[in-house]
């Protein structure tokens, strides 16, 4: 087995080599000695605190134990506090079988067709099990989604190639999330008093609304791909074999832009809770040109979200960090402890959606779906702020750089176009302020690394001895900026941060800390490097 083999594997994963070659093999140097020494005893030390700070003899204990559930994990009580993975986690066996009957359906269908070749006869299936789906989820709420969701295809097919296309559709959905959060999903007896009792079918999840963000990127794709698509006269026919990037790309005929089609896209079940996300042409064409998706592929990635369920299960087992965050139980509690609360929190955020994005894709590619690999990197191995983002929520990046970032400009003005993307992701993500200050701060934060990458390029200066000791100077910069950012927008706030911030600058020990955490982070930097520097050695070639 190689080191290598950790990586995420992705359609992108091999390119064509970059012009500079990797550099020296470093693992057996006296420099990485050390760091094989020092940075394992760091990681338990890390991992030591948060079960300390859970002891039920902490100080801090009771503010908190109201929060914990009983576990079942050698005796001890679970942290299921956090709102989004309760949701999930007690409602496991219920999505598993859900599964379970879609693909049980799709095999009979299947059978039933007969022959090879395309699957386009499935996509009236998926219509069809959308629609079922629905009335199981929200019930009388499927009388709201279906008609906001024609009224985008009427949109998109009214305007057809017209530049008033996409700014009617962006008008449009950008005015529903704001409608949908401000109404809170639209109360029949609001709307209409007689129709009162309507609200008291809105099936299992009536929060129809939440779930619809996600949704509306689906409904902004089809119909931009329905927009280039009717100003492209290419042919796409001809292509014998599509890669990732191009099924995202070609269009397709337009009478395949129909409106089952966009109905089956839009809601197909095993993308429509949490994604990933997917363009309407790649949908379509896995449907024209079905990949060859193994059963060892399928079968890996089961054994992928196995693991890191079970992860996750033995962090809310032995740290209660998420109780400790949410009742503010950190009191008295050094600078580095309550480090370690946001820093156990941010792992949390990772594993909790990548354990839901895992979930669902596994669900799809058993359906024969292959939809992209969110997660690519792990959150602690990422030093690069523009890095960073290409590997969380991939199927997300992917989305944005498609219909938000190329079409404003891209590169042509970064510094702007990145404001921009990220004001829409965090408006997207929750109308709070708390979210567009941390959309802000993360578009601050981009420019020191964006101004370091144009003074000292790597095509320079990436031969001297010194320039990778000042990458990682830099990078430990930048992480302690990503964290400083995800801390406000997910984990403890402004408020949570600035008390931080006291701790960690106005006391000696804080200082002491922060000195320690440096030296720590610049360590890990250098073996961030190396490992890619490895991905390269190995044909891997990546941007993050």
């Amino acid at each position: 087995m190689r080191l290598t083999d950790l990586t995420v594997h992705i359609p992108s994963t091999s390119r064509k080599p970059p012009s500079q070659e990797p550099g020296p093999v470093r693992w057996r140097t006296l420099e990485f000695r050390f760091y094989a020494v020092f940075i394992p005893i760091i990681v338990f030390i890390m991992a030591w605190i948060p079960i300390s700070l859970s002891s039920p003899t902490h100080p801090n204990y009771p503010r908190f134990r109201a929060r914990l559930s009983q576990g079942w994990m050698f005796g001890r009580l679970v942290d299921n506090s956090d709102a989004q993975y309760r949701g999930f986690r007690d409602n496991f066996i219920p999505l598993a079988l859900a599964a379970v009957a879609f693909l049980v359906a799709k095999f009979i269908r299947t059978r039933l067709h007969g022959g090879s070749g395309d699957k386009m006869y499935l996509l009236r299936f998926n219509f069809g099990a959308a629609i079922v789906m629905l009335l199981a989820l929200h019930g009388t709420s499927i009388l709201k989604i279906i008609p906001i969701i024609t009224a985008n295809y009427l949109i998109a097919k009214s305007y057809r190639g017209s530049k008033f296309g996409p700014i009617c559709t962006w008008v449009y959905n950008v005015a529903m999330i704001f409608m949908n959060d401000w109404y809170s999903g639209y109360k029949f007896g609001d709307i209409f008093a007689p129709l009162a009792f309507l609200d008291s079918s809105e099936g299992i999840y009536p929060r129809w609304h939440v779930t619809f963000n996600i949704t509306m990127l689906r409904l902004l794709s089809f119909s931009m791909d329905y927009y280039w698509a009717c100003n492209n006269s290419a042919p796409s026919e001809n292509v014998p074999e599509l890669n990732e990037r191009q099924r995202t790309t070609l269009a397709h005929p337009e009478s395949l832009y129909s409106y089952v089609n966009y109905v089956s896209y839009a809601l197909y079940p095993p993308l429509y809770l949490a994604g990933p996300i997917m363009t309407f042409n790649d949908y379509i064409w896995q449907h024209r040109r079905p990949l060859n998706i193994s059963r060892s592929t399928v079968l890996g990635h089961f054994v992928r979200f196995a693991i890191t369920m079970l992860t996750m299960e033995f962090i809310l087992h032995y740290m209660y960090v998420v109780a400790m965050k949410d009742t503010k139980a950190w009191m008295g509690d050094t600078a580095a402890q309550i480090a370690m609360i946001g820093f156990w929190n941010l792992i949390i955020v990772w594993l909790k959606l990548m354990i839901f994005w895992r979930f669902f894709r596994l669900w799809a590619l058993a359906a024969g779906i292959d939809a992209p690999e969110n997660m690519i990197r792990c959150m602690a191995n990422n030093y690069s702020t523009f890095g960073f983002w290409r590997s969380w929520h991939r199927s997300y990046n992917l989305w944005i750089t498609r219909y938000i970032y190329i079409p404003v400009g891209g590169s042509k003005n970064v510094i702007l176009n990145t404001l921009i993307v990220f004001t829409f992701v965090a408006l997207w993500h929750d109308l709070t302020f708390r979210l567009l200050a941390w959309g802000w701060l993360v578009s601050l934060f981009i420019l020191p690394e964006f101004v370091a990458r144009y003074l000292l390029p790597e095509s320079k200066f990436g031969h001297q001895p010194w320039y990778r000791h000042v990458c990682a100077l830099g990078a430990v910069c930048n992480i302690l900026m990503m964290m400083a950012a995800n801390l406000v927008g997910f984990v403890i706030g402004l408020e949570g941060l600035q008390f931080f911030v006291q701790r960690l600058f106005g006391t000696t020990e804080g200082m002491q800390f922060l000195v320690l955490a440096t030296g720590v982070l610049f360590c890990a930097s250098h073996l961030m490097f190396e490992y890619r520097e490895e991905e390269k050695r190995n044909g891997i070639i990546r941007k993050c």
